[in-house]
């Protein structure tokens, strides 16, 4: 053979490359191209085969076609691989290996077939040097045999390629899960980023991982071949490799290299979570030596916003993202509303941008509240997953979205028509004056806070004992347990006519109206059960947005008279440390983290309320590596903590006898205790926020003489709650401002906290082995 000679070659990459591969390697100069499964067979001279090995940022490797054979067994084998001239390209000083690729009915195991090739090779190798024999090196070997059997048909190649070319060398530090470079190069080309990046748009990627999309963005965008810094390839070692046309070809990519860098580059910049990923991302950035052109940053999805690094970006650009997708049944939920909160961001700041994302599940690429624009079928190793391409306009916005519906609008009163109030019982007109009088009394404090979640009413007529609450379009009525003296069938026709007024009021449909009912259920007249519905509605608070289900349990998921308590923390959060004890769905740790707070533990012996409060994270762009959910008693947990914080919320039971709890809780009989305990957790200059729901609390004398106690009670009361003031009590608990009235125990605890901070602080930083914060 001669460099002019053309050779047959084959190119194999991930399943769903092949026409991205072949349309690569014609621009590169192939011809006679074909794809097949996995692979694209084609014909260049040399010189183009090195240049594949060179440019290819989408093959896994570049095959040198030696000769085939029909086999049956490892006899036929044998001979078939003696058969070929090996000669041409190893000799006796020439290490190599062999890979065997597929199986038939009498070539069962690969191991042993690789092994009857190599006997071939070896002896053919012997038997022309007088016994002497080529080495094997399993690991880099100066020759790599590869070979393919289908069916009966046996292939024999050179690799080329040597290590599969996606192994660029730059990423020595992973994430959870990242994507091959390959891949990551080949959804980044379907993207439209060469495209986007030569007319100056800007490359973002919200949940960067360890940068691999970064990186493969800028090797586009600079020109650069993605293994010009490759130091080791498999036809170096081969007989027909010619190091000077190599170098010619190598100096040119170099070249080129130099060329673009010099050039002014377009925006990229990826975000995640993660410390520990944006430390491994770095780390390969700059193993790439592109630490010049790429910026991280720890970020949370809901900080994202349009980048300003460089001034405003007039040609805007591509955001591309390849989130977790939800592979656990009980990560779905939180994944959900990530990719929600996701689209929501994305429509808020980059109008006008493309987007693409992709993910293994149809359901969650719906959640973004886009319509795609196309999708493309990939592998992301076995798991079968698509790209999504989205505009981020108006025009691909779902019609909910487009329409401006969303879960937070508010409930309106109508005027009720004649026929309607004709329907009503006498009882039930005077409760519909009685909600129309509170709606108004409401309305404008509702506006001005911006309030759509609330009570209405509260047991206002005590022939009516119902409560009921708004959240968003939905309707909450809850029945207190009426007396044995009152009869169960006058009783219902009560509650019939609270549906009714209500319904009258505001013109919803029974699906909007959700019943509970406080008391024993007995024969025919049962009422409704608690039910399984798993339907969560999202509400907005403050800045918070909460997930509520008003079905499937007694309480909602959100305590509307601590209202003002977690605006409250929100306000106090910023550049603090928040701890949230017995947190229920995690509501005060989402006002603590919106607010600023630079990292928050939440406690509750609840696996449930904390799947709920890990959903209430994704829907508001907040991670779980600042925002810890952790599942114990959490008597226990203070008994055993080591971390100080600056806001801790107490808001314990009344009173529990959980069967994972060690001891039951009486909140009147053991408050001192709990208090005590919270308080050694609590920074010197921090404040305890403690409340209850027990209607004849009264807090310990001690505890008023030993700290700081300061009785919020009313302060905390909302104005939709203030027809009942006894619904809880709220005290703001610190430490004396004497710090020798401190328990030597507690300064003992702070000075050895202090003294640990000092001796990190002197200890050298090792970025790739910080914790997560």
């Amino acid at each position: 053979m001669t460099t002019e000679t053309p050779y047959i070659l084959l190119a194999t990459c991930p399943l769903g490359l092949e026409s991205l591969l072949a349309e690569e390697l014609a621009s590169l100069g192939a011809y006679e191209i074909k794809e097949s499964f996995g692979a694209v067979s084609w014909q260049a001279d040399l010189a183009t085969a090195y240049k594949a090995c060179l440019w290819s940022r989408l093959a896994n490797r570049i095959l040198l076609y030696v000769d085939s054979a029909i086999v049956e067994d490892e006899n036929t084998l044998y001979q078939a691989a003696y058969a070929v001239n090996w000669l041409q390209h190893l000799n006796k000083n020439t290490s190599f290996a062999v890979d065997f690729k597929g199986t038939s009915k009498l070539l069962k195991h690969t191991h042993h077939s690789a092994l009857k090739v190599k006997d071939a090779i070896v002896d053919q190798v012997r038997n022309a040097n007088e016994g002497e024999r080529p080495n094997i090196d399993t690991q880099e070997p100066d020759v790599r045999v590869w070979v393919k059997l289908n069916k009966s048909q046996v292939y024999f190649y050179i690799d080329l390629s040597g290590n599969s070319l996606h192994q660029r060398g730059y990423r020595l530090q992973g994430a959870s899960a990242p994507l091959k470079e390959n891949l990551a190069a080949a959804l980044l080309i379907r993207a439209g980023w060469p495209r986007i990046a030569s007319q100056g748009g800007a490359l973002i990627d919200p949940m960067c991982g360890s940068g691999t999309l970064l990186i493969e963005g800028t090797l586009i965008a600079a020109d650069i071949a993605p293994n010009l810094h490759r130091q080791y390839f498999g036809f170096l070692g081969w007989l027909q490799h010619d190091p000077h046309l190599w170098k010619k070809i190598w100096l040119d990519a170099k070249e080129r290299s130099e060329q673009g860098l010099q050039k002014k580059l377009p925006l990229i910049y990826g975000y995640d979570a993660s410390i520990k990923a944006i430390e491994a991302a770095k780390s390969n950035i700059e193993t790439a030596g592109l630490s010049q052109y790429i910026g991280v940053m720890k970020k949370e999805i809901k900080d994202l916003v349009q980048p300003t690094h460089q001034g405003k970006l007039e040609n805007q650009g591509l955001v591309i993202v390849n989130p977790p997708y939800g592979e656990r049944l009980s990560d779905l939920p939180a994944m959900m509303y990530l990719y929600a909160h996701l689209g929501e961001k994305l429509r808020e700041h980059y109008h006008g941008w493309e987007f693409a994302l992709f993910t293994a599940n149809v359901e969650l690429a719906k959640q973004t509240g886009l319509r795609k624009i196309k999708d493309y079928k990939y592998f992301n190793g076995a798991l079968e997953c698509r790209l999504y391409l989205f505009k981020i306009i108006e025009e691909y916005y779902h019609a909910r979205i487009r329409s401006g519906q969303t879960w937070a609008q508010h409930l309106s009163i109508q005027a009720p028509q004649d026929a309607q109030l004709e329907s009503l019982s006498e009882g039930g007109r005077m409760l519909l004056n009685r909600l129309q009088k509170n709606h108004k009394k409401l309305a404008k404090w509702l506006q001005k806070e911006k309030i759509t979640s609330y009570r209405l009413y509260d047991a206002d007529m005590p022939e009516y004992a119902v409560a009921i609450d708004i959240y968003g379009q939905d309707l909450h009525v809850q029945e207190y347990a009426p007396p044995a003296s009152i009869d169960t069938n006058k009783a219902q026709e009560r509650l019939f006519d609270v549906l009714k007024a209500l319904s009258v009021l505001y013109g919803v449909r029974e699906k909007n109206i959700h019943l509970k009912q406080r008391k024993r259920q007995a024969g025919k007249s049962q009422y409704k059960v608690l039910d399984n519905q798993g339907q969560y509605i999202q509400v907005q608070e403050g800045l918070a947005k909460v997930l509520v289900n008003l079905d499937d349990y007694l309480d909602t998921g959100l305590f509307l008279d601590h209202r003002p308590i977690r605006l409250q923390i929100a306000a106090l959060a910023k550049g603090k440390r928040f701890l949230n004890l017995f947190c229920y769905t995690g509501v005060a740790s989402i006002h603590a983290a919106l607010g600023g707070a630079t990292s928050s533990v939440s406690v509750d012996m609840s696996n449930t309320y904390l799947e709920w409060f890990k959903n209430n994270l994704a829907l508001n762009g907040l991670s779980e590596s600042k925002h810890k959910a952790v599942q114990s008693d959490c008597i226990q947990w203070l008994k055993q903590n080591k971390q100080r914080f600056d806001i801790i919320f107490l808001d314990p039971p009344t009173f529990s006898n959980s069967k994972r709890m060690r001891e039951t809780l009486d909140i009147q009989r053991d408050h001192v205790g709990l208090v005590e305990l919270a308080m050694q957790s609590l920074e010197k200059d921090g404040v305890l926020i403690f409340s209850n729901n027990y209607r004849r609390f009264k807090i310990d004398e001690n505890l008023i003489k030993k700290y700081q106690v300061k009785d919020i009670s009313k302060s905390s009361i909302p104005e939709d709650f203030k027809r009942n003031t006894h619904i809880h009590v709220c005290f703001e608990i610190r430490w004396p401002q004497d710090q020798a009235q401190v328990p030597q125990q507690v300064q003992d605890v702070w000075q050895d906290a202090l003294q640990q901070q000092k001796q990190r602080r002197k200890l050298p930083r090792k970025p790739l082995k910080i914790e997560k914060s």
